[in-house]
């Protein structure tokens, strides 16, 4: 069994919200992107996706799970093959922001 404690203590971070688009409901994490090694935080990245993933089997079977990051760093990063097949291959769902703006600029489903 799942330590439930733990695990809502974590997918209550500061930067993991639960919301609603379009009447589905979805669960955002949201990354900058900002570290020294983009690759490393990828890494990190995907097993905190792949966490929230089993959680939300579990807890909330209807939400779809979605990365947040912003348009800068969405060109700067995600637009090199290992970032691609990265997302491809783990089915990472997108969500492109501007953060001066505060928009949305584009959703990305997998």
């Amino acid at each position: 069994m799942l330590e439930q404690t733990a695990l809502k203590v974590d997918l209550g971070a500061e930067k993991f919200f639960a919301a609603e688009k379009e009447g589905r409901k979805i669960a955002v994490e949201i990354k900058d992107f900002d570290s020294p090694s983009p690759i490393s935080e990828l890494e990190k990245t995907i097993g905190k996706l792949q966490l929230y993933q089993l959680a939300l089997e579990v807890q909330e079977p209807e939400r779809q799970l979605f990365l947040a990051i912003s348009q800068a760093k969405y060109l700067e990063h995600f637009q090199k093959p290992i970032f691609q097949l990265v997302v491809r291959g783990n089915r990472i769902n997108l969500l492109i922001y501007e953060p001066e703006q505060e928009i949305i600029v584009r959703w990305i489903p997998h």
